[in-house]
């Protein structure tokens, strides 16, 4: 019943079912699978799509004799598994060279290596039918204000989106760019820390029409944040291009848990959110399994997040087919039509009728809101005792 099928475009990277355990306080746990095996492994757990950064797959000293080799084992996999590249990325974090940023770094010979390693990239990743190209900055930031400029930054950021939009309109790809805010770590302080940042730095480019934003549930609740409504602003600004879905409580680290496996009520709006407004684009996992885990705990990690993502959809439509719900949300909502002539914006017909309204604030004050029962029917939908 809760089996993931290719429709659902559910994904995971090579970076989270391959993540070997290490931490910064211990060292790996499991031994390293190679992309070939990732892939069959993700096969078998029924996942649809793989995700991955340029090293990832391809050493970052790798020759191009090795290169070479190594792409046509990962096509070859993915052609014998039907598994498919929905999104690639470029990592600008985890080279010494990217150690006070990528785009955004004080050097500009280190902006023009992280530019050239970008296009390299975006290059791979459309010749794998990636669609999606996610930039997240994980070293785009500071520890202290004194050792950068912040509107110096985001210019040097803004030229070099800039120039990759203007790389892949000339290459003729199909693709467009996903930006991935987080507030924090690995740096102090990382620009671009929420959706609505991310979101008013689009407006500021030259293709603006290109990029949307990537959220993820962890960088949000880092912040202390409600995800929903940030993913809720990026689809109403139409820039919800890619999603990545895990969980983790609020203000914590970067924790990566499974997802719905630590805010299920959360996790609930989102899918619901989702399900009701018809996402279309991948629902990738970026998350990943315990550091205890051994291989097949990690498939039973994989195999849970699509399962929990199945159950939460299927409580989204009990909760809407729900006839008590149903008749709560027609009382909060009424609307006999009155003010329905400020739906139309402002006119001096619409401002005149508005001038001449009495509003008895005692009665609206009065109005009744079930809020908390509509909350406890969701609860009790969430704990399968209704």
């Amino acid at each position: 019943m809760y089996e993931p099928k290719p429709e659902h475009k559910f994904s995971f990277g090579l970076w989270t079912v391959g993540n070997v355990g290490r931490d910064p306080f211990g060292e790996p746990t499991r031994a390293a699978l190679t992309p070939v095996q990732i892939v069959h492994l993700l096969a078998e757990v029924g996942a649809w799509g793989v995700n991955f950064h340029d090293n990832d797959l391809v050493p970052i000293d790798a020759t191009p004799a090795q290169r070479d080799q190594i792409v046509r084992d990962f096509k070859a996999a993915l052609a014998a598994t039907g598994i498919v590249v929905p999104m690639a990325t470029t990592n600008l974090f985890s080279d010494p060279v990217f150690k006070d940023g990528a785009f955004t770094s004080n050097d500009p010979a280190v902006r023009a290596y992280a530019l050239q390693k970008t296009l390299n990239a975006i290059d791979l990743g459309v010749e794998l039918g990636a669609t999606t190209y996610v930039f997240w900055g994980g070293r785009e930031g500071t520890e202290s204000d004194s050792t950068k400029n912040p509107l110096e930054a985001l210019k040097r950021y803004r030229e070099a989106i800039n120039f990759l939009c203007a790389y892949v309109k000339d290459q003729g790809y199909n693709l467009r760019f996903a930006l991935e805010p987080k507030p924090n770590e690995p740096r102090g302080h990382i620009f671009l820390p929420t959706v609505g940042d991310a979101l008013a730095f689009i407006a500021t480019l030259d293709y603006p029409e290109m990029v949307g934003v990537n959220p993820e549930v962890a960088h949000e609740h880092m912040a202390g944040l409600n995800f929903t409504h940030g993913v809720a602003m990026a689809h109403a600004a139409g820039k919800l291009f890619h999603i990545d879905l895990n969980d983790q409580l609020f203000g914590r680290y970067d924790q990566d848990f499974r997802f719905g496996s630590m805010m299920p009520k959360q996790a609930f709006h989102l899918v619901k959110f989702l399900e009701d407004v018809g996402y279309t684009g991948s629902r990738h996992f970026d998350a990943h399994a315990f550091r205890s885990s051994n291989y097949e705990d990690v498939k039973a990690f994989a195999r849970g997040c699509m399962r929990t993502y199945l159950i939460l959809k299927e409580k989204a439509a009990q909760f809407n087919a729900d006839p008590e719900v149903q008749q709560l949300l027609a009382a909060i909502h009424a609307d006999d039509g009155t003010f329905s002539y400020l739906g139309g914006g402002y006119s001096r017909e619409a401002l005149a009728a508005l001038r001449a309204t009495g509003f008895d604030r005692a009665a609206l004050a009065q109005r009744d809101l079930p809020y908390e029962r509509l909350d406890q029917i969701t609860l009790e939908i969430l704990l399968g005792v209704r």
